[in-house]
């Protein structure tokens, strides 16, 4: 078994040594201390189509994860491995809560604005990434939380960078979307064919 010691790393380092060490074939353990590098490697590796358990260790966990059933395709290495790209998708990266420089509640007004507007257009994205500030935008009390929740239910995904979340003392408060980690992140936005940052 292959044992990976990612505690006191930050995202995505946890998920990133986890998936090379994935690459063998082999059982792994990961060591993490903190929930969120818990849940971005317990996700990647099930996407993957490797069994996990988690079992908490003092103040941390270790993540037991199980190679896919012989015949299945191997997991592959980061140069070989290609995101899907679906035709046409769409992703909105939004880095903070605002639009644009100048004065906060104009540009508080014109995020609620712009979300609204998306509600009546189509194309909608099919993705909206929420880092840094962006993440505010998704949790209790946020003032686009109903135009967001509206999106979703109109099958706009929506992922939350979950470090950004931790550094705002924002994640137990995610009232929209999906926690996720920059290794994700980084994956669809590279498989997007249009990106638009606000």
């Amino acid at each position: 078994m292959k044992e990976v010691d990612a505690r006191g790393l930050s995202c995505p380092q946890p998920v990133l040594l986890t998936r090379r060490a994935m690459q063998e074939g082999q059982p792994v353990v990961t060591l993490v201390d903190n929930e969120t590098a818990r849940d971005n490697v317990a996700r990647m590796a099930r996407a993957a189509g490797w069994g996990v358990s988690i079992e908490q260790r003092g103040a941390g966990y270790a993540i037991h994860l199980t190679p896919p059933p012989s015949g299945q395709e191997p997991l592959p290495t980061a140069s070989e491995q290609r995101p899907a790209r679906l035709q046409g998708q769409r992703v909105l990266l939004l880095a903070a809560d605002s639009i644009g420089q100048g004065d906060e509640e104009l540009g508080r007004i014109l995020m609620r604005s712009f979300l609204h507007t998306l509600l009546e257009l189509e194309p909608k994205p099919d993705l909206i990434i929420c880092a840094n500030a962006g993440v505010k935008l998704v949790v209790q009390g946020s003032p686009v939380l109903e135009e967001l929740r509206s999106l979703a239910e109109r099958g706009v995904e929506i992922l939350a960078c979950g470090t950004c979340l931790d550094y705002f003392g924002l994640k137990d408060k995610v009232a929209v979307g999906t926690v996720s980690n920059m290794y994700t992140i980084a994956e669809r936005l590279l498989a997007a064919d249009i990106v638009v940052r606000l």
